[in-house]
């Protein structure tokens, strides 16, 4: 039951072949049997999940109307505000913070008759590519745990391969759904920037984030994304266009369909057995009549310094707030201001004037205590980049001259468009690597969003499925290989088309670990 796909579990709940208790039951044994080697979960209330499901078979044998979910459980990552609910972000920053209000796409979701299963676990604050960076601890690869899920929706991918949920939420600001989709051999969409609602997502770069689906199949992300998409008033940036029915057009055919293979993404650091996977996966849509033209986008290969100019530079803006005094995690005042009265003596004893002159007030210290020891070694290292990009007499030689490239990299993608309908290609350079393995080398780190981060900056639309598996003789089990396609700006609709059209021509998507 638990590896079906969630279209599937959605029909035998319409008709009561099978009841939300049972369901949900058995994806909550799921977890306790495994999530303590996969470490998908931060959270999970078993009680509440089964009283939301309960209601929800109550109200449809009662013959009430039901939500797009009926009774379907969905885990989401711990960086979207749940009422009532702890939402950590995978900081000891938030460890016990606990929202007042429900994100938007968490109330679109409780409106849909979705069954809340539980917070997943990620990269603290959704900066990382692994995984690794939670202040809590670790997820694991199901495949492979020896292997990162990816990152730094982890969590949200690995509860997906280990079928501890049919369908989980994720958010992608530079890669984040798709590299883990690609690791986890699941399906996630990564939606145009505005296609659906920031408001009750806990920000890091204001300007790239976007919430997204993840699932099983690109039907199941159809699914989902017709209930998360939409526009919202409560968000600035929420874009006021319709929300097409995404279920309904997937089996439509394409007409003279065109394929962008762009040049720059099979150069030099892409492993050969990815490359392999994504040329079969090519020549598998040209069996189904597509057409396949090689295009450039040639500013991409300045993606990653963009990046991470303008990701990091809106996060020291976005986590200024975090400061000891709103809310959030302080530091013990009173060990503080006793080492602070300490300090000072010993400098009114050495007659350092100087010293005292340039010592901290409480309220400076109480910041610079609970800063250093609330977030965790990359949100400092990403902190400090962006607080230097925007510092005086660096911002126009750094962050304006980012924007400016941004611009140039949504133009390439403007004109590539015009030549061809979706854009394909490897997700990330690589199969998943070794925990550890790449944790004291933050360059090689921020490579593996070298195919992703571009579609962040651009604002569009794309989607990673997967692709194939590697043959285990270099990395000593087969593990997943992800393809990724992109679309032009709200074309949602024609991206899920295409990754359908894959998926009912092979089977990579039913694929699972063996736990």
């Amino acid at each position: 039951m638990l590896a079906r796909s969630a279209t599937d579990l959605l029909r035998d709940l319409s008709v009561r072949k099978l009841s939300s208790v049972e369901l949900t039951q058995a994806y909550l044994d799921q977890i306790k049997l495994y999530d303590g080697q996969v470490k998908a979960f931060l959270h999970v209330d078993p009680a509440a999940a089964l009283a939301r499901a309960k209601e929800i078979d109550d109200r449809r044998a009662a013959g009430k109307p039901m939500g797009k979910l009926g009774g379907l459980p969905v885990a989401i990552k711990d960086v979207i505000c749940t009422k009532g609910q702890k939402t950590t972000c995978g900081s000891k920053m938030l460890e016990n913070f606990v929202p007042p209000y429900d994100a938007t796409v968490v109330k679109r979701l409780k409106e849909a008759d979705a069954v809340l299963i539980g917070k997943t676990n990620m990269d603290e604050f959704a900066m990382g590519g692994s995984t690794e960076n939670s202040a809590f601890f670790k997820t694991t690869n199901p495949w492979d745990k020896s292997r990162v899920p990816g990152g730094s929706s982890g969590g949200a991918a690995a509860c997906l391969a280990a079928s501890m949920a049919p369908l989980s939420i994720g958010t992608d600001t530079g890669g984040s759904i798709r590299q883990p989709a690609a690791f986890c051999g699941v399906t996630g969409l990564k939606p145009t920037y505005g296609r659906v609602s920031r408001y009750g997502l806990v920000a890091f770069a204001s300007s790239l984030d976007q919430i997204g689906p993840m699932a099983a199949t690109a039907e199941d992300a159809a699914l989902l994304l017709e209930v998360l998409a939409g526009h919202d008033p409560l968000d600035s940036t929420s874009a006021n266009i319709p929300t097409p029915e995404y279920t309904k057009s997937l089996s439509q055919p394409f007409q003279g369909l065109k394929l962008g293979l762009v040049k720059e993404h099979f150069g030099p650091g892409l492993d050969p057995e990815v490359e392999a996977a994504v040329r079969e996966a090519v020549k598998v849509y040209q069996s189904l009549g597509a057409t396949v033209k090689d295009i450039s986008l040639p500013h991409s290969k300045y993606g990653i310094a963009t990046y991470y100019i303008i990701a990091p530079s809106e996060a020291s803006s976005n986590l200024a707030r975090y400061d000891g005094v709103h809310y959030g995690y302080r530091t013990d005042e009173k060990q503080m201001l006793a080492e602070l009265a300490a300090e000072r003596k010993s400098l009114e004893a050495k007659q350092d004037e100087k010293g005292l002159k340039n010592l901290d007030t409480a309220l400076i210290r109480l910041y610079r205590k609970t800063r250093a020891e609330g977030f965790g070694p990359e949100v400092k290292r990403r902190i400090m980049l962006g607080t230097y990009a925007l510092s005086a007499g660096y911002a126009d030689k750094y962050y304006l001259q980012a924007l400016k490239v941004r611009r140039l990299i949504r133009s390439d993608y403007d004109a590539a468009f015009q030549e061809v309908d979706f854009i394909i290609g490897p997700t990330a350079p690589n199969p998943p690597f070794k925990i550890g393995e790449k944790s004291g080398d933050p360059l090689a780190m921020y490579l593996e969003d070298l195919y992703t981060v571009t579609a962040n900056l651009a604002g569009i639309a794309g989607i990673s499925i997967p692709c194939g598996l590697t043959s285990g003789k270099t990395t000593g089990s087969p593990l997943p290989i992800g393809l990724q396609i992109q679309a032009r700006p709200f074309d949602e609709d024609r991206l899920l088309r295409a990754a359908a059209m894959f998926q009912r021509g092979t089977d990579w998507h039913t694929k699972r670990p063996n736990l």
